[in-house]
Parts: structure tokens; sequence; C-alpha cells
């Protein structure tokens, strides 16, 4: 069994989130095929796209949204993502379970007690009412049960009891708009595909397979920690006479797809400006491909990333209009130069007036 370097499969990972070159395809493809993109943070999935596709245009995305072609739902890892309506109303029951022992393992001392199928049905029937925030939800919930911490109340049923969606304007360019929470069958107009009693899996056979193909080469675990699902074996066992295998240099066991591109370790890798959270990043159990030991806490804590060589070698905000970037190891001439390029374009498309001065600063390497 052939094995790979760090470096080559941090490469195919590049080509896959069309990092290592920026890709020209429409929008709706583009998030279908990322599985969707990492977004908490209302306004990072921009950046996350600007980064990877050619003549990017924010508004087109806002677009999206509004037309529900595009939605903001919780779904992978009991995360909101932006994901195509036809993969939310796919994936979502398969997520059910996930999405319910994560919530319940943040508030099952709070929720001790509650019937669960009663929270629901009165959760749904606000939710049927018409849109609502948190706190509309909460304070109707808690009116149900006025002992439990209504946090508890709202937070699981938004998060894993009932499918729901994030409306508009949250989550349109340079919008500052609340969660607002509609049901998700009827904002998309259809209902949540059901759970097939299928022992193979097919719903997590597609997940498998959408995976590799925007994270690949892969172990099972990688798979599970992008996107927290359980009971994966019996779908890979499923696909297993589809895929070619490798073997990463601690030993572990890769899968992948046949025709899926796997550039030589050699392969030039531009700099790249990464959103807070991204799934290029967040997406691996094992993410020594594109982030080293020393850093990875950084990665769960919200921190914006620049990749020099493929890896993460700097960090950087941007305040007033200015990026500044923040390097962890020592960079060199020309790598400054790339950065300083990049992080010029950036600022510009985050820029309202057009301003082109140098907006770019970079600090000196972190001790």
């Amino acid at each position: 069994m052939s094995v790979l370097g760090t470096r080559a499969l941090g490469r195919a990972s590049l080509a896959r989130q069309f990092l290592l070159a920026r890709a020209d395809v429409p929008l709706t493809d583009a998030v279908a095929h990322l599985g969707g993109l990492q977004a908490q943070e209302p306004q990072e999935p921009f950046v996350g796209l600007w980064s990877r596709l050619r003549a990017f245009d924010p508004g087109a995305l806002s677009d999206l949204l509004v037309e529900r072609r595009v939605v903001r739902t919780a779904l992978m890892r009991r995360t909101v993502h932006l994901v195509t309506a036809e993969d939310a109303l796919a994936w979502r029951s398969r997520h059910d379970a996930m999405l319910l022992q994560r919530a319940l393992g943040a508030y099952r001392r709070e929720l001790d007690g509650v019937d669960l199928d009663e929270l629901a049905a009165a959760g749904r029937a606000k939710l049927d009412a018409g849109p609502c925030s948190n706190a509309e939800l909460t304070r109707a919930l808690a009116e149900r049960w006025p002992t439990v911490v209504p946090r508890a109340l709202g937070e699981l049923v938004v998060a894993a009891l009932v499918p729901t969606a994030q409306l508009p304007p949250r989550g349109v360019w340079r919008a500052r708009a609340g969660v607002r929470n509609v049901l998700l069958a009827s904002w998309l107009g259809r209902p949540v595909d059901p759970l097939a009693p299928d022992a193979a899996d097919p719903v997590g056979q597609a997940l498998v397979r959408r995976y590799l193909a925007a994270f690949g080469p892969a172990a099972s675990a990688d798979v599970r920690a992008w996107c927290g699902v359980a009971g994966l074996p019996a779908a890979i066992r499923a696909l297993r006479p589809e895929l070619v295998t490798f073997r990463d240099e601690r030993g572990r066991e890769l899968l992948d797809l046949p025709d899926a591109p796997r550039p030589d370790a050699d392969t030039p890798a531009p700099v790249r400006f990464l959103p807070a959270f991204d799934n290029a990043v967040l997406g691996y159990h094992d993410r020594s491909r594109i982030i080293d030991d020393a850093h990875r806490g950084l990665s769960v804590t919200g921190a914006r990333f620049v990749l020099v060589d493929g890896t993460v070698a700097a960090t950087w905000t941007v305040r007033d209009g200015t990026v500044r970037v923040t390097p962890l190891r020592r960079l060199s001439r020309t790598d400054r130069t790339a950065v300083a390029e990049q992080g010029q374009a950036l600022a510009s498309f985050l820029s309202e007036d057009g301003d082109d001065r140098d907006r770019v600063r970079i600090d000196a390497p972190a001790p």
C-alpha cells in the first residue's frame, strides 16, 4: 500500500479545497463541493469563498441566501454551516442523533425531567406561528417549563430537536442582523428527507464520498471529525469496492476516490487567507497536513489563518480597513512579499470605499 507523506496530503487537500488554484465554478456548485462552509460567524464564508473562487461576487452569495438556494443551519458538529438547500434537506436526518447527543451533553443537567417530545412539539408550535428570535422562542418555552434554565430549552430546540434555518439578512454581505429562526421545511418548501431504513446507510455513503472529494485522502476518523456523525463504518464498508487506499507516515489507513487529484508534494502552493473556523483546518482529526501541533489549539479559538507554502504560517485580523498579519514563524522576504500582496487584495475586497491605499501590516514573528 502506497505511503503518502504529510506534504503530499496537504497538496491534495489544497487542490480539492480550491486553495491550490482558485476555481471557476458556479457558487452553488462550490458550496456543494466543499460540503458547506462553517458559518457561525456570519461574514466568514465570504472570505472563504473569495480565497477559493475566481471573480467571486459577495452579492451573488447574498442573493442565494435570499432566494433560498443556500441556507444557514446547524449541521456538522452542531455548528452553523452554510450549505445548499438540497444538502440541508438530504443530510439533516442523518445528523439528528449527533445533534441531540451534543446538545444534551451541554444541557443534560438543566433538562433533567423535561420530556423531549413535548419540548420539540412546543418549539415547533412556536415556530409554526412564524419566524422568531432565540429570545422570543426561549420566552415562549419558559412559560411551559418555568423552573428550567431558559437558554437550555431554546438551544435544544434550535440546535437539535427541530430542523431550523436562520433567516436573511443574517449572513448577508455586510449586514448586521440577529438570528431569526424559521422551520427549515417551511423556508425551503419541502420536508426534510426521512432517514432511510437501510443498513448500508446511503446518506452516510453520500457524506463519505462528498468528504473525500473535498478533503481526501483521509482516515475514517477524519470523516467523523468533519461531520461529527457516528455509525459511518457501515457506509465505509459499503463503499470500499469503489475506493482506493493509502497509508500515511503514521501507518493510518487513508481512503480516497480513485480519480480525485493528488498533486505532487512539490507543487507550488500560493499564499491564501482563511476565515475563522475554516473547514480546511477543522475538517480533520489529524490536522498536521495543514497546521502543526504547536498551533493546533488556535484552530478552535476563532483565529484566522494565512497559509504559506500550504500550511498555517500566520494569523490575521482586520481593523479600520487594515489587514494585520502576525507570523507564527519566520517568513522569507519572498514569502512576506506574497503575504503582503494577497493581504492587500483581501483588504480591497473587504473595503467599503474602494480605497487602494496600502492596508497591510505584517508584524514581527511571534516569540
